[in-house]
């Protein structure tokens, strides 16, 4: 007879099949910019981060080539033998980028949210964190132990409210424990914005630490495309996390914050302590990438992205079809029935545009949705083609 393992696998696999939730990979040869082929065939890309068009920018991959002459690996980890002077460059050319005292790179944004939330909550601790954080948020603030408070999505009267409650337990304690307020500074697959001017302010006020996850606001947002904080023109939080692998079209993340921060992460952080080191190229590659995005080159990008989420979503209103309300270059189409956007996504692909179809359990239920997501390498005419197939399409896939 079968194993109880694989009983259990196949009638998994059936359920996610049945509920049209069943993903499936598709395989890219080549560079990873707005042109592509996929599955052999050509075409655009519009459901990437890669928001400046860097992923396939020739002087990046230059900077990791150069840096690929001396060796692939870094053999160990950070703490071990792992450091290599490209991984501090880049932790040194962040730094001063972010006018943050320190930086700490992580190999990905999961492992910095997981090491920073895991490391810094105790069992005693509280953490307040938006119900739509993204997943590594979510699962390092249960990991941590922490007292876990889930509030309903940018309700800032809700996290007043648990911080009013909490403060009347905590006045009886005589070692008061720590309590984090966690969020994503842009929400990956809506494209809004924390409430952040009032989360920094009830911070203040209640003498809570603020933790900004802003991986799709880093390089994209702000005059010096500092992110979500620098555009509301706000003090820098606590906690800053960044990503590498999205606008700056690398890989690996950071946390950027003051010495005790970073020293402490050092000593605590398990998914950095027990992770070997990224490849020197890779952080070359970031470093090449930052430069650019620091630049007047960068603010260049930005203006260019600004006028594509602007001709997307005009051009959107005039034929009827109505696109969440974002600022970013996030701009979720949302269908409600997983079905239906399926059959949209594969209506798109079937002419040449690549919009992945977002279900369940990435979204809540009932509001599975195209992530149309642009880029600074997205051309007038290519938006414009792509407005006109999705009006087509809604109206072919009922």
């Amino acid at each position: 007879g079968t194993s109880p393992l694989r009983q259990r696998l196949a009638r998994e696999l059936e359920r996610v099949r049945a509920a049209q939730l069943y993903r499936v990979r598709r395989v890219v040869e080549g560079g990873h910019g707005v042109r592509l082929h996929v599955d052999g065939r050509a075409c655009l890309n519009f459901c990437s981060n890669d928001y400046l068009g860097l992923a396939a920018d020739p002087r990046v991959a230059a900077a990791a080539r150069t840096a690929l002459a001396a060796g692939t690996g870094s053999g160990a980890a950070a703490l071990v033998s792992g450091y290599n002077r490209e991984h501090q460059a880049l932790e040194e050319a962040l730094a001063h980028y972010m006018q943050r005292d320190r930086v700490l790179l992580f190999s990905t944004g999961w492992a910095a949210n997981l090491g920073v939330l895991r490391g810094l909550l105790n069992k005693g601790d509280v953490l307040l964190a938006d119900e739509l954080n993204h997943a590594s948020l979510i699962d390092g603030g249960r990991l941590s132990g922490a007292r876990y408070i889930r509030v309903p999505h940018g309700d800032v009267n809700a996290y007043a409210q648990a911080l009013d409650a909490l403060a009347a337990q905590r006045s009886a304690a005589s070692n008061p424990p720590l309590t984090l307020m966690a969020v994503d500074g842009i929400f990956s697959m809506d494209g809004d914005a924390a409430p952040l001017a009032q989360l920094t302010r009830l911070s203040k006020e209640h003498a809570a630490a603020l933790m900004v996850d802003d991986a799709h606001g880093f390089g994209v947002l702000g005059p010096d495309g500092r992110g979500v904080i620098e555009q509301l023109g706000l003090p820098a939080p606590a906690i800053q996390v960044g990503t590498l692998g999205k606008a700056l079209g690398c890989a690996g993340a950071f946390v950027a914050g003051d010495e005790d921060l970073i020293e402490f992460l050092i000593q605590r952080a398990r998914s950095w302590i027990f992770s070997t080191a990224p490849p020197p190229a890779i952080a070359a590659a970031a470093r090449a990438a930052l430069a650019i995005v620091a630049g007047d080159e960068g603010q260049q990008r930005r203006a260019n992205l600004a006028a594509n989420i602007q001709r997307l979503r005009t051009g959107c209103t005039q034929l009827g079809i109505t696109l969440s309300p974002s600022v970013t270059p996030i701009q979720p189409l949302v269908l409600g029935d997983e079905g239906r956007a399926l059959r949209l996504s594969r209506y798109l692909f079937e002419r040449g545009f690549w919009v992945a179809a977002i279900r369940p359990p990435t979204v809540p239920a009932g509001t599975a949705r195209l992530r149309i997501t642009l880029s600074a390498a997205h051309e007038a005419g290519q938006i414009e083609q792509l407005i006109d197939l999705l009006a087509q399409g809604l109206h072919a896939c009922p």
